[in-house]
């Protein structure tokens, strides 16, 4: 099974689709946080494998490139969330 938009199987990426989305997320910055919801125990355990997840910086780039930015969008403006953002938390870095 290859990734979607992607010409490489899965299995290249040593992951299943989920953890690997999880994992692609996890690289998009320190701000960015993926709270991945389920309500079966399999998938909590899957989903805490994209941690172990190794992914090249190439692969991440294919990834990135195999859906555009201009081709995802949403109806959030999340602008008015942004003073919640934690760079403006009131709290002591470690």
């Amino acid at each position: 099974m290859a990734f979607p938009g992607t010409s490489k199987p899965v299995k290249v990426y040593e992951g299943i689709v989920p953890q690997l989305a999880l994992a692609w997320l996890l690289h998009q910055g320190d701000d960015i946080v993926p709270i991945p919801g389920t309500t079966k125990v399999k998938n909590i355990i899957d989903n805490v494998g994209s941690l172990a997840l190794k992914v090249k910086q190439e692969d991440l780039k294919e990834i990135t490139d195999a859906v555009p930015l201009d081709e995802v969008s949403g109806g959030s403006d999340l602008g008015i969330l942004y003073k919640y953002c934690w760079k403006f938390a009131n709290a002591p870095l470690k």
